[in-house]
């Protein structure tokens, strides 16, 4: 077998035709797209982009040498291999770029892609505190770029039905949302590695980038060798929000698309590391609870010991109302009339509907067209600003142990003590600016 490494520099970029510049153009010009950040995630937004007519992926980047090799097979070897995100970034004939990184990098990497004048589509959370995303959306206003978020689940077809019957009114008047993902995982969770040295083929330091200095520790990078699950990063505090902003954004996104995408005006929050004995730092026990202006209370539930759950699903959303229940997920939704209601209501019959439509393949076609017709997408990045926010303040309530109060207007909480933990400071040399 050769080298990977002779194999990472004989891989080249095919660019056989003019490509897409920024502006308003016809259906057949050809959209230049890199990828960067190549775990599994990554891989999987390259897959669902080569589906798209007129999409070709000229570059692929990832600090870990497996992933940037498997990157390039998964392009049919079209796309030019980079280690580096910066040479991505300067290269004027790339013109969109997709961020599927961990998230610690998401904030930095789509201002400056903004800066460059690249459209971008990130994934979500699109930060890990909320100043960042105020910074994002500047950025994507200022330099007047299309900025798609990856909260697909807006593009499948039943969670847009779903959100029409709840604005409707047919399930009647809503007072209570419960999202949640339960699970019954090993009490061991993950393990106690201790800290290492870092693979010779992973560029531990550029891995980290703006998060803090610290010794590689297995748990922290978390990518498994036999790619059968996503990376433990997201367990930790420097890089992610725990299961809180992995899953629960993609459920309270949802119930936001419902309202109107108003934020909540009270957050509370209790929980904590009470199953898993591992070294992870975010709870494996929690439950949220938000208060919205409009009238309704919704809370987010995560546990890892015990995965009993409503209509024996580990995840989803129940919309609870006057007239009845909807219960959605990916799977598609049903609804159940409530039957205590006084007078009953006898008018509204059990209904379901089943899916297969992870709203990915159409979530990237309303990103690419709006990247020639200079539209907003559907999950534009301000969207998702506010859905990414509510789930950091549910980890801002956790953390601080204050029931917060949440200004809108000022994009702050009333409690000063709560602020610190709306903004984190960037190791050198990487600096977040507009």
């Amino acid at each position: 077998m050769p080298d990977r490494r002779d194999f990472l520099k004989s891989a080249t970029a095919a660019l056989t035709t003019s490509m897409f510049s920024g502006q308003i153009r016809g259906a057949n010009d050809r959209i230049a797209a890199a990828f960067i950040g190549m775990g599994k995630m990554g891989r999987s937004n390259l897959q669902f982009a080569m589906r798209q007519d007129n999409l070709v992926p000229v570059a692929v980047c990832d600090v870990f040498e497996r992933n940037l090799e498997w990157a390039v097979r998964d392009s049919k070897n079209q796309a030019k291999p980079y280690r580096d995100f910066r040479e991505i970034l300067a290269d004027k004939s790339i013109d969109v770029v997709c961020i599927s990184t961990p998230d610690h990098w998401h904030a930095y990497m789509t201002v400056e892609a903004c800066k460059a004048g690249k459209d971008v589509y990130v994934e979500k959370p699109i930060c890990v505190v909320v100043d960042e995303g105020v910074k994002m959306v500047e950025a994507a206003r200022k330099y007047k770029r299309v900025v798609q978020a990856g909260t697909m689940q807006r593009s499948a077809k039943h969670f847009q039905k779903a959100v029409e019957i709840v604005r409707s009114g047919e399930l009647g008047k809503i007072t209570f949302v419960r999202t949640w993902n339960y699970g019954h995982d090993q009490e061991m969770g993950i393990g106690n590695p201790p800290d290492a040295d870092p693979p010779s083929t992973l560029d531990w330091d550029m891995w980290l980038g703006p998060a803090p200095k610290v010794p590689f520790n297995a748990n922290r990078f978390g990518v498994d060798p036999n790619d059968r699950y996503f990376s433990n990063f997201r367990w930790f505090w420097d890089y992610a929000g725990g299961m809180m902003t992995d899953w629960g954004i993609h459920w309270l996104d949802i119930v936001q698309m419902a309202f109107n995408d108003e934020m909540p005006a009270e957050i509370a929050a209790e929980g904590g590391k009470l199953w898993v004995t591992d070294n992870t730092e975010t709870p494996d026990t929690l439950q949220v609870t938000y208060k919205y202006p409009n009238g309704f209370v919704a809370t987010y539930e995560r546990r890892a010991g015990n995965s009993q759950s409503m209509f024996g699903k580990s995840g989803g959303i129940l919309f609870c109302g006057s007239k009845g229940t909807m219960f959605l997920d990916r799977g598609g939704y049903r609804i159940v009339p409530e039957m205590m209601g006084r007078p009953p209501v006898a008018a509204m019959a059990e209904a379901e509907e089943k899916s297969t439509d992870s709203g990915n393949a159409s979530h990237w076609a309303n990103f690419l067209d709006c990247v020639r017709t200079r539209q907003k997408p559907i999950s534009d990045i301000e969207t998702c600003q506010k859905s990414t926010s509510t789930c950091l303040l549910g980890n801002v309530a956790y953390r601080s142990r204050l029931h917060l109060d949440w200004d809108a207007q000022k994009w702050t909480t009333h409690q000063p003590e709560a602020r610190k933990l709306l903004t984190r400071e960037y190791r050198k040399p990487w600096k977040l600016t507009v």
